[in-house]
């Protein structure tokens, strides 16, 4: 069975006592509003923490909304908040078909359009889930059209090219988790399809907010 991606997002209240256990995973975790303590550190709205080892999470004095990333075996399960005073939400599962082989890396980050940006027909080395936090954006691959608002994800393999159109009226922008070659520590995972597009100026900024080897067992 093929390793899995996982996103969820995780909603915790600031009633006494709520607090969040996850089991040792390599795993990316965004604050989407308000603020927690992450393994021990403080992490505000926008902020981003990373890790793989077991971790508590507890919300901050006004509660926490978070996305977490998680890469498992196949037949592995992750922890779910079902306490009192918090949820969890499954976003979005994606079986890694295309996960590279050897040493892998995680890397959480940013992608931002201004108004009418896009990003040309490309591909990435490696398998990753994108989720739009703020403005929208249309994703065409195989042959298809999709467009996403805040709160949308999807899932995009890395050799099948994609071709991404920002909305036209307000900038954009979602945070992406990838799996890649370790080989990549601190480079581009882009290749651009066509060779005319390669020398074109890109609308697209990046802010990287962990880009970290990672030990994986479920993968040789």
């Amino acid at each position: 069975m093929h390793p899995v991606l996982r996103l969820y997002e995780d909603v915790l209240s600031n009633a006494r006592g709520v607090e969040l256990r996850l089991p040792a995973l390599p795993r990316f975790m965004f604050v989407v509003h308000g603020g927690a303590v992450i393994d021990d550190k403080e992490v505000a709205a926008g902020e981003a923490w990373q890790g793989e080892g077991a971790v508590t999470v507890r919300p901050g004095p006004h509660g926490v909304t978070c996305w977490r990333w998680e890469l498992a075996r196949g037949d592995q399960a992750s922890a779910v908040a079902n306490a009192p005073g918090m949820v969890t939400h499954e976003k979005l599962t994606a079986f890694l078909e295309t996960l590279p082989r050897g040493d892998l890396l995680m890397r959480g980050d940013a992608v931002a359009f201004p108004p009418g940006g896009r990003a040309y027909t490309h591909v990435h080395q490696g398998p990753g889930i994108r989720c739009i936090i703020e403005g929208g954006l249309r994703i065409d691959t195989h042959g298809r059209s999709t467009s996403y608002g805040p709160g949308g994800a999807w899932y995009e393999t890395g050799p099948d090219p994609v071709f991404a159109q920002a909305a036209d009226d307000r900038p954009s922008r979602f945070i992406r988790v990838m799996i890649l070659p370790r080989a990549l520590l601190g480079k581009s995972s882009i290749r651009y399809v066509r060779d005319e597009d390669k020398d074109k100026p890109k609308t697209q900024t990046y802010k990287v907010y962990a880009d970290a080897p990672i030990e994986f067992a479920g993968w040789k």
